[in-house]
C-alpha cells in the first residue's frame, strides 16, 4: 500500500512540475521571441499572427508529440478535444462573467467560420478513427493557408492584434537565451506531464482518454485563461475572444496535424466518437453561432457555460 501511495504521489508531482515547466517555458519563449521580433523591426500585426499565436500553443504541441512518442495517443487526442471544450466553456465563460465578451474584434466572424470548419474536420477524422500522415500534412497546409489569408485580410481592414508589453529587458543577450531555455522547459515539462498523467491513469484505473480530456486539457488551457483574466482587467474583450478562437483552430489543424505527421498517422479511439467530439461540436457551434449572429455573450450565458464545463468534467469520471 505504501509503495502504491508513493508512486501516486510521484505521478502527481510529475504532473505539477510538468505544468510549471510548460507555463514558464512558454512565457519565456514568447517574451524572448517578441523582443527579437522588435529588434528585427517586424510589424506587430505579423508578430501577433505568428510569434504569439504559435508560441502560446507550444505547450499543447509538446504534450501531443510527447504522448505520441510514449505511445499514448489517447492523451494527445483527448488533450486537444478537452482543451477546445475548456477554451469555450471555461475560458470564454469566464470572459463573459467578467463582462469582456461584448466588444469583439473585426476579424471575429472570419475566425468563427474557421473554428467551425476545423471542428468539422475534427469530427470527420474522429468518426473515421484515424488521421493518416497525409491527412496531417493537409491539416498543416490548411492552417498555414488560413493564417496567410487572415494576415492579408487583417492588413486590408486595418485590424489590430494585441501583442502586449514584454517584461523582458530589450536586449538580445537576454532574449535569445530566454527563447532557448523556454523551449527546453516546454519539452521537459511535456515529458513530465505525460509521464505523470499515464502513471495516474494506471494507478487509479482511469482511462488515458479521460486523463487527456480533463487533467491534461485543463492544464494546457491555463495560458488562455490567464490571457482572458488579463484582458478582462484591461477591458480588452476582443483579445479574449480572438485568443480562444485562434487557439481552437491551432489545436485541431496544427496540434493533431503535427501529431499525425510525427507519429506516421494517428489512431483515434472510438471512445471519442461516442460523446466527446459531439461536445466539442456543440460548444464550438454555440459560440460561433452567437458571434456570427452578433449576439452578446452576457454574464448569464457565461455562468451557464462555466457550470456546464464543471458538469462535463464530473460526467467524465462517473
Amino acid at each position: 500500500m505504501c509503495h502504491y501511495t508513493g508512486m501516486r504521489n510521484v505521478d502527481v508531482a510529475y504532473v505539477l512540475i510538468g505544468f510549471v515547466f510548460l507555463m514558464g517555458g512558454g512565457e519565456g519563449l514568447v517574451q524572448g521571441a517578441i523582443r527579437i521580433s522588435g529588434r528585427l523591426q517586424i510589424p506587430p500585426l505579423l508578430v501577433g499572427f505568428t510569434v504569439v499565436a504559435i508560441g502560446t500553443s507550444l505547450p499543447e504541441l509538446a504534450v501531443a508529440l510527447e504522448a505520441v512518442r510514449q505511445n499514448s495517443p489517447e492523451i494527445a487526442v483527448g488533450g486537444v478535444l478537452g482543451s477546445n471544450v475548456a477554451n469555450v466553456m471555461l475560458v470564454l465563460g469566464t470572459a463573459a462573467v467578467l463582462g469582456v465578451c461584448s466588444d469583439p474584434d473585426q476579424g471575429i466572424k472570419r475566425d468563427s467560420i474557421a473554428v467551425m470548419a476545423a471542428t468539422l474536420v475534427l469530427l470527420a477524422i474522429v468518426i473515421i478513427g484515424e488521421a493518416t500522415q497525409m491527412v496531417g500534412i493537409g491539416m498543416i497546409i490548411a492552417l498555414a493557408g488560413y493564417y496567410c489569408y487572415a494576415y492579408v485580410d487583417a492588413t486590408k481592414t486595418g485590424e489590430e492584434v494585441e501583442v502586449g508589453h514584454s517584461w523582458l529587458p530589450d536586449r538580445l543577450d537576454m532574449a535569445v537565451p530566454s527563447c532557448i531555455v523556454g523551449g527546453y522547459m516546454i519539452w521537459l515539462g511535456a515529458d513530465y506531464l505525460v509521464r505523470g498523467a499515464t502513471g495516474i491513469a494506471e494507478s487509479y484505473g482511469i482511462s488515458e482518454a479521460v486523463i487527456g480530456l480533463s487533467m491534461v486539457a485543463l492544464g494546457t488551457s491555463l495560458p488562455e485563461l490567464a490571457v482572458t483574466l488579463v484582458a478582462g482587467l484591461r477591458g480588452q474583450g476582443g483579445v479574449a475572444i480572438g485568443n480562444v478562437l485562434g487557439s481552437n483552430v491551432i489545436n485541431i489543424l496544427g496540434i493533431l496535424g503535427a501529431a499525425a505527421i510525427v507519429g506516421g498517422g494517428l489512431e483515434i479511439s472510438n471512445t471519442f466518437a461516442e460523446r466527446d467530439v459531439w461536445v466539442v461540436l456543440a460548444t464550438s457551434g454555440l459560440i460561433a453561432g452567437m458571434l456570427l449572429g452578433e449576439r452578446e455573450i452576457g454574464k448569464g450565458v457565461g455562468s451557464t457555460m462555466i457550470f456546464g464545463y464543471l458538469a462535463y468534467i464530473m460526467i467524465l469520471y462517473l
